[in-house]
């Protein structure tokens, strides 16, 4: 009898080819070519993803660079790193999906800042789980906004001792800084699959930084 094999979930070749190019703004074109040596992708080197839709880029590729980086640079250093292309995937991001999602219209922009938060949280969570792979869900409390992932392709197939949706912290950090033109708000992930959790648990405060 042969083991059952782990299933193989996607992301859009868009999306990746999003993901490194921010990486390519954050590390130098040799950085990232550094990096998916170490993942063991050279195939991808100087042949990113097309810009298309379709599912093409693996949950495994991408949680594959994201380690390499802690590899490369350790893992407080490939952590910062990864933090750093979430906030350039923002930049790409919203080019080319704000007015698929309906953040870059009118309306959306005078909603006030926590409604703006919790809309544009929910649009981008429902946009994930048409288009892609990944499977999660928006809520709040009084004081929070929640991101629960549970189908996570940061940390697809990795075992940590510590939470590692580094990325996906810097991709939200960036919006609501977007969002509520220009302030900052913690953001911290309080449990992760990659630690044994049932699921990816991103907390927002809704209060901003001073």
């Amino acid at each position: 009898m042969t083991g059952q094999q782990t299933p193989k979930y996607y992301f859009p070749h868009k999306m990746g080819r999003i993901i490194l190019l921010a990486m390519e703004e954050v590390l130098g074109h040799t950085g990232v070519n550094a990096a998916l040596n170490v993942a063991n992708l050279p195939n991808i080197i100087n042949n990113y993803p097309p810009n298309d839709m379709d599912l093409g880029f693996a949950f495994d590729e991408i949680s594959g660079i994201l380690a390499a980086l802690e590899k490369l640079y350790g893992t407080r250093g490939g952590r910062g790193l990864a933090l750093r292309t979430g906030r350039a995937c923002f930049k790409y991001g919203l080019r080319e999906f704000g007015p698929m999602l309906g953040s870059t219209d009118l309306a959306f922009r005078l909603l006030p800042t926590n409604a703006k938060i919790n809309t544009g949280a929910e649009l981008l969570s429902n946009f994930l789980n048409e288009y892609t792979d990944q499977r999660g869900k928006v809520s709040e409390d009084a004081d929070h906004f929640m991101w629960e992932i549970e189908r996570c392709p940061v940390c697809w197939g990795r075992q940590t001792d510590s939470p590692v949706c580094h990325l996906t912290i810097g991709i939200l950090q960036e919006s609501l800084y977007w969002v509520s033109a220009g302030k900052f708000y913690n953001v911290e992930e309080t449990h992760c699959i990659a630690n044994g959790d049932p699921s990816c648990l991103i907390v927002v405060d809704k209060t901003p930084l001073e």
